[in-house]
């Protein structure tokens, strides 16, 4: 079996139902299996820490989750247009991965929730590219042959998967957003088959 790492940063559980969501679409496909992981929040305290194990839900990722992907889902919520600090300090500390070349020619896909519509859903998807790229990633997004990106009234856009969850984080995610949810999760695990032949 080949492993696609999820991971993700939430902090009111929009983010961690799409992990859900991309990761059920990833084991849609034979031999790929998904590995859900999350990042510990951050604190402008600088005496608090977490716990080494999260209180509940998936364990905090690690350096050989990794590197023994074969490809990575990340999402994080967004924080004025930009993906969430904790997904981007976990990010900053990848320098070792980054100079041994882990990730180089691995697939990559990103997702995001956002309280409005126009919450900056596209720009904090690009914001995670971001260092994909600079770990020389292949990045992979939704293509409009996935007729759920044309006709979604709430989240979804080329650049990644999206959610809208409403100014209170309530919202449900939509049809729309769960269909675009596993579609990129099942395209993201076929291209890394292919990429790891």
């Amino acid at each position: 079996m080949k492993k696609i790492l999820v991971l993700y940063y939430s902090r009111y559980g929009s983010v961690a139902q799409m992990a859900s969501l991309i990761a059920r679409g990833i084991e849609e496909v034979d031999d790929m299996e998904a590995v859900i992981r999350t990042v510990p929040a951050i604190s402008a305290n600088c005496e608090a820490t977490e716990s080494d194990i999260p209180e509940n839900g998936p364990p905090y990722v690690s350096a050989e989750d990794l590197e023994d992907c074969a490809g990575l889902a990340l999402g994080s919520p967004t924080r004025f247009g930009n993906m969430a600090s904790a997904m981007k300090y976990f990010l900053d500390g990848t320098s070792p991965q980054w100079m041994s070349g882990t990730l180089i020619n691995k697939p990559a896909c990103v997702f995001t929730s956002t309280s409005s519509m126009h919450g900056g859903q596209e720009s904090t998807l690009l914001s995670m590219m971001n260092p994909l790229i600079h770990h020389g990633m292949v990045i992979v997004g939704i293509p409009y042959s996935e007729p759920a990106l044309t006709i979604t009234q709430t989240g979804g856009t080329p650049y990644g998967a999206s959610h809208t969850a409403g100014h209170d984080g309530k919202n449900p995610i939509s049809d729309d957003e769960k269909t675009l949810c596993i579609a990129q999760g099942k395209r993201l695990a076929e291209l890394a088959n292919k990429l790891s032949q």
